[in-house]
């Protein structure tokens, strides 16, 4: 059985691309089992391997996870903190606070709670020249939505929108953009609030910094059990 396996930030460059075949798999195939015939092939992932997380069909799921040739699968390094809906986008692109702002806003809102996030010249003591983000954005804009549903769940909102940019992005220049709008402000920013942690936490979308002396692709929190149960709440 052959089976190709896609790959994101750290993990793509550790293995030289973005997309591996892997051939003569057993059958009944399981994510463990891709799993370890892949270590197999790159032997200098295996001290990662309690670290990345697998997914199918843009669905985060556990090694025992059946898997077949149809699949789309891919390995998901930890996260850090293209698609065609306006509202949970991941994009190349500036992002624009007045076009996200707009998409939510509505006669019914009474607030809009807009969140930006900024790239910083430091972290850690150290001089930050720029940061590289990269996403699996089919499965990003998934769990953007996932995200929502939450929201609107916990509190009373009217619409709610998330962007994120990839690619290089400089000092100074808005990384992700998280609106909420409400009837009153109270319930707006605690969404926005709620949004802008779930999204760091669970969604693909992975961050690189770039030093004078070096880069690092900068890991998220959580495990990848707590990450398909945070998925799949």
């Amino acid at each position: 059985m052959r089976l190709t396996v896609q790959l994101f930030a750290n993990l793509a460059e550790m293995c030289g691309a973005r997309q591996i075949e892997l051939c003569n798999l057993p059958q009944p195939l399981t994510a463990g089992l891709v799993m370890d015939a892949f270590v197999d092939r790159f032997p200098g992932l295996d001290p990662m391997r309690d670290s990345i997380m697998f997914a199918v069909n843009a669905e985060y799921v556990s090694l025992d996870h059946p898997v077949c040739a149809s699949d789309e699968v891919a390995l998901i390094p930890p996260v850090s903190g293209g698609s065609d809906d306006p509202f949970f986008r991941i994009t190349h692109e500036p992002l624009d606070p007045t076009e996200i702002h707009d998409l939510v806003r509505s006669d019914a809102a009474g607030a809009v709670s807009l969140f930006l996030g900024v790239v910083r010249n430091n972290n850690l003591g150290r001089d930050v020249g720029y940061l590289e983000y990269d996403a699996y954005p089919a499965m990003a804009t998934k769990i953007m939505r996932r995200i929502a549903d939450e929201i609107r769940e916990r509190w009373d909102v009217l619409d709610i929108a998330m962007h994120h940019r990839i690619g290089r992005l400089e000092i100074g220049e808005a990384s992700v953009a998280v609106a909420v709008a409400s009837a009153h402000r109270g319930e707006g920013i605690e969404a926005c609030h709620y949004g802008i942690d779930r999204l760091k936490a669970i969604v693909p979308i992975w961050k690189k910094e770039v030093w004078s002396d070096g880069e690092e692709w900068i890991e998220g929190s959580l495990t990848p059990a707590a990450e398909i149960d945070a998925a799949s709440d």
